[in-house]
């Protein structure tokens, strides 16, 4: 039988709570090739976002559509239009050739993204919330959006969550990497 003397108990239930931490770190996992890829490709519609559709020589039709939670357009004539998990070029492609089914003999159309879903800034900022989305956005950004870090923030680096191919990833990035929209940023707290 082994004894242990109370001093070296309080040693190594220390040296076994910070290993303890230092493995639940270690469950985290650098963000994967996929994630910085989708940072390069064309932006992908979703629900949330609001796109300006311009038909040439078609007033009726050029407005500002919202894509709904189902990932459609309610666009007239031709009705719901699936927009979710498509480019720009590909949605514009898609409404031209719907239309010209009977409604207009060579429409001309255009889309531009007129307001982008929100990203999710949370963790340890001083502020946590939905927050508008800017192209061009970084990590830093974000959180500056969100009223800074916390005293208790881990400052090297966040967690983000990513829809990418219609899959949900998570991955640790540095705070200078872009932010996309719809993207999740977490700041984690500090250990010490």
């Amino acid at each position: 039988m082994v004894t242990v003397r109370k001093g070296h108990r309080l040693s190594i239930a220390l040296m076994l709570a910070v290993a303890a931490a230092m493995s639940s770190c270690s469950s985290y996992r650098p963000a994967p090739k996929a994630f910085h890829e989708a940072t390069i490709q064309p932006y992908r519609v979703d629900s949330g976002d609001r796109l300006r559709i311009t038909v040439f020589d078609q007033r009726d039709l050029t407005n500002t559509y919202s894509v709904d939670q189902a990932g459609y357009i309610a666009f007239p004539l031709i009705g719901s239009v699936p927009a979710r998990g498509r480019t720009l070029k590909e949605l514009e492609g898609q409404i031209a050739a719907q239309l010209q089914k009977g409604y207009l003999r060579n429409p001309d159309v255009s889309i531009e993204v007129d307001r982008y879903r929100s990203i999710f800034v949370m963790g340890e900022v001083g502020q946590p919330g939905q927050y508008t989305y800017v192209p061009g956005m970084t990590v830093q950004n974000a959180i500056a959006l969100a009223g800074g870090y916390t005293p208790r923030a881990l400052q090297s680096n966040a967690d983000i969550t990513r829809k990418i191919n219609g899959e949900i990833l998570t991955g640790r990035v540095l705070i200078s990497d872009p932010v996309l929209a719809g993207d999740t940023i977490y700041i984690r707290e500090r250990l010490f």
